[in-house]
């Protein structure tokens, strides 16, 4: 597997987002996950890796996450995949935060809803869908045990979880998403969020399992 991370400066100014470039060495299929802008930088990067895209992969409908979607699946192709209770936010400039927080509001029609369970490939690879609701009702992560890694989005960073004070977050969900979906991998898992660093299961353990006192 080749895996490519860019930080990007999304359309919500002042955020920088994660993108992540996914790559099987074989047949070069590619996944791109949460393409937040600069489409240039991205298609560049997909250039020098001869990349023929499958799938952009959204891991919740945010406008910083989903500012090259258009641009990319117009000149690279690839379906753009949603949790399906993300897919009509991601129509919604409101629900999105594009109206308030970005210079255009964004609308995009998603190629296919995936759900909790749902098995992507990639190649050789596969990714196991998880449905994490908290920062987004139809949040979600994509979990690859082969590799020993889990894309979170915004439901789990390095030592903090998402924001919970947008349209359809809940605090309760995404503590919920973090302790019974994500801490339950193994503790080798190596965590790629949507924004910050990257993480492993173990080293988030402790913070989570402090704070829910009895929670298994």
């Amino acid at each position: 597997m080749i895996l490519k991370q860019l930080k990007i400066n999304s359309v919500m100014q002042g955020i920088v987002t994660n993108c992540y470039i996914i790559v099987d060495e074989k047949t070069k299929e590619t996944m791109i996950i949460d393409p937040a802008e600069d489409t240039e930088k991205i298609e560049e990067l997909l250039d020098i890796l001869d990349a023929k895209v499958k799938y952009i992969y959204l891991t919740h409908c945010h406008g910083d996450h989903i500012g090259a979607v258009e641009q990319l699946r117009r000149e690279k192709g690839g379906r753009v995949l949603i949790h399906k209770d993300d897919y009509e936010g991601l129509k919604d400039p409101e629900i999105n935060l594009t109206e308030i927080l970005a210079e255009n509001a964004i609308r995009i029609e998603a190629d296919s809803r995936v759900n909790d369970g749902d098995v992507l490939h990639i190649g050789d690879l596969e990714f196991q869908v998880i449905h994490t609701p908290g920062h987004t009702k139809g949040g979600s992560s994509l979990y690859c045990a082969e590799e020993k890694l889990v894309f979170s989005g915004d439901t789990m960073f390095k030592g903090m979880w998402g924001r919970t004070d947008l349209p359809t977050s809940s605090f309760e969900d995404i503590m919920k998403s973090i302790s019974n979906k994500l801490l339950v991998l193994p503790d080798e898992t190596i965590v790629y969020p949507g924004h910050g660093m990257s993480t492993k299961i173990e080293y988030e353990e402790p913070i989570y399992y402090n704070l829910m006192p009895g929670e298994e």
